[in-house]
């Protein structure tokens, strides 16, 4: 079973980001997927909320030891113990692939992380956030240093996006592009 992470802006988020990844969750649901994210508001929620509602298993990985900060959608939330730091390293090597929906630093943070581990990454370019900003820093508008680990890609829709996230993990990565250690 494919596990996809959706990674984004948590708290209070737009309408317009809220629908994006309400569709985004509900897509995975639909293609058979498990649907995992840091089971907390936002982004996150609203993910849960579109996965649940099509059938979907939604898996949140919590930092520290209380469910009661989960949001209302998850199947399975998993206590870590963890900071948010340690838990993102949970949640991004939990996945196959990833998907970021706007978000700020900590979701800055995780796609980070995802980088540095090989994960599949798309971002959702038109939602805001460093998911608007990340192409325009990124290494020749696909990697996030010289090293060019994975490629990260980039969508408009929600569609687009599940569709790119099923299809890197069909695909093997080219591990031959990178030229240093994870940890460099």
């Amino acid at each position: 079973m494919k596990r996809i992470a959706v990674i984004g802006q948590s708290g209070d988020i737009s309408e317009e980001v809220r629908i994006v990844a309400e569709e985004v969750g509900a897509e995975i649901a639909k293609r058979g997927a498990v649907l995992l994210t840091g089971g907390g508001s936002g982004v996150m929620e609203a993910a849960s909320k579109g996965a649940k509602e099509a059938g979907g298993l939604v898996i949140g990985i919590l930092a520290g030891d209380e469910t009661n900060v989960s949001n209302d959608y998850l199947d399975v939330p998993i206590t870590t113990g963890l900071t948010f730091d340690y838990r993102s390293l949970v949640l991004v090597h939990s996945s196959d692939s990833i998907i970021m929906i706007c978000g700020g630093n900590g979701t800055l943070g995780e796609l980070s992380a995802a980088y540095m581990n090989k994960k599949p990454v798309v971002v959702i370019e038109t939602t805001g956030g460093w998911a608007t900003k990340v192409k325009e820093i990124a290494f020749e508008g696909s990697y996030l240093d010289e090293r060019r680990t994975v490629e990260i890609h980039f969508a408009d829709t929600a569609r687009n996006a599940v569709e790119r996230a099923f299809d890197r993990i069909q695909q093997p990565l080219d591990f031959t592009k990178n030229t240093g250690e994870v940890g460099d």
